[in-house]
């Protein structure tokens, strides 16, 4: 492994949730019955290793963002070995633009006017530690709060979506915030 500090196996580890999340919402649809979130994360993770003397940055956010280049290179791999597909929307988001948005979603969801050095390393921080605490949710729980939060669907979406009644989608996003927050205030 190389000599970069910030490429540890333990350092890089800590980002799997996190890499899980951002594949479980950017996977295309041609890909979500061929690859999982959770191998889009191991080899993103082993990847990074093989990798490690390619880091340049030293801030949390220069691994977080090297990190989600190595996803969107291994999913962009996935789509050629898929071969031509139907041609692209002019308007859908390009799929580096896709992963952008949802790791800017989720530091939405941590929302923060610091942008100081440590503030935005506090941040971070954070951000992962809410990708884990979502891993650890129920299904549901976790499905409801990602399409709520991260891709801002209406409670009656997400009811149509699951198949379940407009006040069961409310409870289950009551249950799985206060499961959000308790988790995300043990580790304080």
């Amino acid at each position: 492994m190389a000599d970069n500090p910030r490429v540890r196996e333990n350092s890089l580890e800590l980002y799997r949730d996190y890499l899980r999340l951002l594949a479980r919402l950017q996977l295309p649809p041609a890909l979500r019955g061929t690859v999982d979130p959770s191998d889009a994360a191991q080899e993103t993770l082993l990847r990074a290793h093989q990798k490690a003397d390619q880091l340049r940055g030293r801030s949390e956010a220069e691994l977080a963002g090297w990190l989600r280049r190595i996803l969107l290179n291994f999913i962009k791999e996935k789509l050629r070995k898929l071969g031509p597909g139907p041609p692209a929307c002019p308007r859908e988001p390009s799929l580096e633009n896709a992963l952008e948005q949802s790791s800017a979603s989720l530091e939405a969801w941590l929302a923060s006017d610091s942008s100081s050095p440590s503030a935005q390393a506090i941040r971070h921080e954070e951000l992962r530690r809410l990708a884990e605490a979502l891993a650890h949710l129920p299904e549901q729980q976790r499905a409801a709060l990602e399409l709520k939060h991260m891709h801002s669907w209406s409670v009656e979406a997400i009811s149509r979506h699951l198949g379940l009644s407009k006040a069961a989608v409310g409870g289950l996003l009551r249950r799985g915030m206060k499961k959000l927050r308790e988790w995300m205030e043990e580790g304080r």
